[in-house]
Parts: structure tokens; C-alpha cells; sequence
């Protein structure tokens, strides 16, 4: 990762105000870490997640190119601006939310996230779905590209991890975000307004529907690999 200054910090606090969302999110995490083995935030921004998870007890790394938001992280977690001033196999488990999709080379991103796992370490990865909600928003923030669940599971099989699972998630928001494609003003920015409703509305009943739909469609992906191979590897 680059030392960059990121252009979607304004989005970033608006987004903090999705409760529901960010409490999904922070559990994902939970389930697959351990508090026994260290925990690395690719791409932690101010902390969302890493703040909360070092409050119950995790051991938290929080890795942020951008100086300002990792500024905000000092004395409170430990804090990196480059995977190369980590120490190899050294996290139980990386995880990464929001972030691959800003990264050109991701597959290379991928692989030096691999040397910091342990021999049985979990990569948990949360991305947008579908080149075709591409808006404004994605432009403003940095997003060079959504995720379909096959160049996801091949960019993660490319940099040597076993795909335990792979599935869309958030499936009301996929329509969601096709409206937000309709109405599109070219700004990038959130309704503040609009965010909060469909976070306490719609989004706890988006989870319920995802059980059937994860397979098909959503506005984001969700990613659990492995560095080994002696996990149940998913099908092509």
C-alpha cells in the first residue's frame, strides 16, 4: 500500500452513522478472530472497526497508509502504514472491509497479506459487488473497480489462499444502489437522510433475505479464505 491521502473521508463519517451495517460488520469480525491470536485491519481508516475490537480484548493491528486517519489511531491501537513494517506469519487473522477495491494490483496486495498470516491463519474480505452499480459514489471515493463473485474468488486463489466461501450479501441494497445509479446527481455524496433509514428499515431485513439470494446477487461480497489447503475448499 501506497502512502496516499484518501478522497473519501467525508463518506467515511457518514457511513460511521449505519449502525445496523457497522454492527453486522464488527460481528463478521468477531466470529472469525480469535481473542487468543493477533488481528490485523487492512485498510483500518479512523478505526471503525479496530477501535470496537480492541475495546473487547482483541488484539488489534490497524494497517492505514493515509497519515491523517492513522493519526487519529495513535496511543489507542497499534498502528503500521505499510505491511513490510510487520513481522511475517504473525496474525491469527486479516481482515479486510471496504478497501481491495481501491488497490490496482490486488492480487499483489493479497499475497503479501498472505506472509503475514499464520500456517492456518482466516482472511475475511467485505468488497462492492457488481461493475454495474458503478456511480459517482465509487468515483469519489477511490473505487477502481466492483467485485463479481468469480474475479473475487480468482483474484484470492491467484495470491495462494483456499476460498472456504464466497457469497453476495446485502441483496435489498443491490436495488437500492440501482436507484442510486437512476438518480445519480454525479456529486458522490451520501444522503445522510436516506442512509439512516434504509440502515434502521431496510437493512436488518436485507440479511434475512441474503440466506437466498447469497448466491446471486448483493450489493457487496463477502470472502472467508484460508492460507492452507486443509479447509473445505469451495467449488468453481
Amino acid at each position: 500500500m501506497q502512502q496516499q491521502a484518501y478522497s473519501g473521508v467525508d463518506n467515511l463519517e457518514v457511513m460511521s452513522e449505519a449502525e445496523n451495517y457497522n454492527r453486522y460488520l464488527l460481528g463478521l469480525v468477531r466470529r472469525h478472530a480469535r481473542n487468543d491470536g493477533r488481528v490485523l485491519d487492512f485498510g483500518a481508516g479512523s478505526g471503525q472497526f479496530a477501535l470496537p475490537l480492541a475495546d473487547l480484548g482483541f488484539d488489534v493491528t490497524a494497517l492505514e497508509p493515509d497519515e491523517l486517519l492513522r493519526s487519529r489511531l495513535h496511543g489507542r491501537v497499534a498502528a503500521a502504514a505499510d505491511p513490510d513494517e510487520l513481522p511475517d506469519r504473525s496474525f491469527q487473522c486479516i481482515y479486510t472491509i471496504n478497501v481491495l477495491e481501491h488497490i490496482p494490483d490486488d492480487v499483489a496486495a493479497l499475497r503479501r497479506l498472505r506472509t503475514k498470516l499464520t500456517s492456518s491463519g482466516t482472511l475475511l474480505i467485505y468488497v462492492p459487488a457488481f461493475p454495474v452499480l458503478y456511480t459517482s459514489m465509487d468515483a469519489k471515493v477511490g473505487h477502481l473497480r466492483r467485485y463479481t463473485r468469480a474475479t473475487l474468488v480468482t483474484a484470492v486463489r491467484a495470491a495462494g489462499f483456499a476460498v472456504e466461501s464466497c457469497a453476495y450479501v446485502d441483496s435489498l441494497g443491490f436495488f437500492a444502489a440501482l436507484l442510486f445509479k437512476a438518480i445519480d446527481s454525479g456529486t458522490g455524496d451520501i444522503n445522510r437522510r436516506a442512509l439512516r433509514l434504509y440502515d434502521r428499515a431496510i437493512f436488518p431485513l436485507s440479511r434475512i433475505v441474503d440466506s437466498v439470494t447469497g448466491r446471486w446477487f448483493g450489493k457487496n461480497l463477502l470472502l472467508i479464505a484460508r492460507t492452507d489447503g486443509d479447509g473445505v475448499r469451495m467449488p468453481a
